[in-house]
This record gives structure tokens, sequence and C-alpha cells, in this order.
């Protein structure tokens, strides 16, 4: 097969992913369409949006009411996600269903309108920036074993369906935590237990960031990346949701030829410091969930 040829991503935005771990893309949400689903959100959860007073909750983490293929919400988004992953054929295109999350549905080819909303989360609390000292740093996966090449949680995304300035709820982000995590699971291959704090490795990270952007951005993540929840000090709500995207087959840091590494192997590898890696797990997988379509 052909290696994956790249259809959003510039070649700047591709060595931001490899170094850096995260890459933001713009303009991927129909500004109608997101007036329309965080519109109904409000109904949905009989809230007015006018009266601050109806808002009986700070936060908010909303069920699924609308669900789209990706390829109808924003072409250009799954165009993107198709350049991090190596191509369409990479991503499991199959319907699974969390076991241990209260039955959680995982569909890497569709969105929804299954929003966190956070509507003054910390509004009381003193602001503090992207650190180790703001706490609630952690790796997405309570589902499965943690191994290098784990393909259960293939990329972490956030979409954007609403403005998120400066101190806005926006999520805080640890890019050098690829390399941090990358070589703790290498010294690992037994495999890591899901109930791991890998938040408790954010000592060793030294660049933190702050994700702020407009409505429709999309920023695709490396699986490894730590992150966190900010507090809303805005008078804006902040609505997003987090679709968590599966690959068919683990990764592979030690293809045969060069140009069949994806993205996300080439991250992996960059935190490793090494041009690649015959990763090999010792230990068995264990993964949480069922297909259901």
């Amino acid at each position: 097969m052909p290696p994956h040829q790249f259809t959003v991503l510039t070649p700047e935005q591709r060595q931001h992913f490899i170094e850096h771990g995260y890459v933001l893309v713009k303009g991927c949400v129909d500004p109608a369409l997101a007036r329309d689903w965080t519109a109904e959100a409000y109904t949905r959860r009989g809230y007015d949006p006018a009266d601050r007073s109806t808002w009986t909750k700070d936060i908010v983490w909303m069920d699924r009411n609308h669900v789209a293929p990706i390829k109808d919400i924003s072409a250009k988004a799954w165009g993107a996600l198709c350049d991090v992953t190596g191509g369409e054929e990479r991503i499991d295109h199959k319907v699974m269903e969390i076991e241990s999350q209260h039955f959680t549905t995982i569909n890497s080819t569709e969105w929804s309108d299954a929003f966190i909303v956070n509507f003054r989360r910390g509004a009381d609390k003193p602001w503090m920036k992207p650190s180790p000292e703001a706490g609630g740093w952690h790796k997405d996966g309570s589902f499965f074993r943690h191994f290098l090449d784990s393909r259960e949680q293939g990329l972490l995304t956030i979409v954007y369906w609403s403005d998120v300035a400066h101190q806005g709820g926006g999520t805080f982000i640890a890019p050098d935590s690829i390399g941090v995590v990358a070589r703790y699971l290498a010294d690992h291959p037994e495999g890591v237990d899901p109930g791991f704090d890998f938040g408790s490795l954010i000592g060793q990270c030294k660049e933190f960031v702050e994700v702020t952007g407009e409505v429709g951005d999309f920023i695709i993540l490396h699986p490894y990346m730590l992150h966190a929840s900010s507090n809303n000090h805005s008078q804006n709500v902040r609505f997003m949701t987090n679709p968590p995207v599966v690959m068919k087959e683990p990764m592979n840091f030690n293809r045969e030829n060069p140009e069949d590494f994806s993205l996300i192997e080439l991250a992996t590898l960059h935190g490793l410091g090494l041009e690649r890696y015959d990763f090999r797990p010792t230990g068995p997988r264990e993964e949480q969930w069922k297909i259901i379509g």
C-alpha cells in the first residue's frame, strides 16, 4: 500500500505534531450548526441562557442527542484525522461500548453533541495558570491496560463548539509529557494498570499550554498527552466535546519503510529520542469493552 497522501495538514502542522504532540485545525464546524446544537443543549438541561440563576451546576457532562459521521459534519476534520493516523484504513470503524464507564459508546468515525459544558466551574477560586500546581493532570484510558503501542486510545481530540478565550475553561496540556509518558511505558513492557496515576509524572514536565480557540477549532492531541481541566473565569460558557479515536492495530515503531510511520508513531519516537524502536509487550493486553456495531 502506498504511503498516506496528506490532504489537510501542512508540512509545518505535521512537524508541530511530531515535536509538540498536538495540532490545531481551524474551521472544522459550521458556526450555524454549533449555534443550533449548543442552543438546544440549554433546553435539554432546562436552563435559560439569559438567566444564570437557572444554571444549577457549574459544569455538566451531557449525553448524546445528535450524532453524525465526522465526514458529514467536517470533511476537513476527517481529513486531518486521517493525516495524523496514517490513513482511514488504520482507524477502527467498529462501534464499541466501554463496560467500565457506565456503558459509554465509542465510535471513532462520529461526532455528537455529548458536550462538556463549563458554565462557571471554579469562578469563585483564584485563577491558576497551567502548571503542576494546577492539579487534575491525567492521561485518558481507564478501560485498558496501557502499553507503549496501545491502540485503544489512539488519539485524544477536542472540538470547541464555542469560543474559548484565556481563563475561559480551555484545556491545559503539557506537550513535553509525550516523552515522559513514552519513556515510562517503554520501561514497562509488561503493561501499566489502567488505575495508575499517570498524572504523577507531571513533575517531570516543563512545558505547559492553555488551549484557547474559536468555535469550530479541532485540536488533535497525542494519546500520551497529560492534560487537565481549567476553571472558567470568563463570562462565557464553554462548550466542548472530546471524541476518542481507536486504531485497528497497535502502533508500530519499527516499520520497514519509514514513510509508513504515522505522525503519532513519529511523535512517540521523537519523545523517546529514537528513529525506530522494536517494542514487544511482555504482558497480556486487557480491554474492557464489547463490539456493538
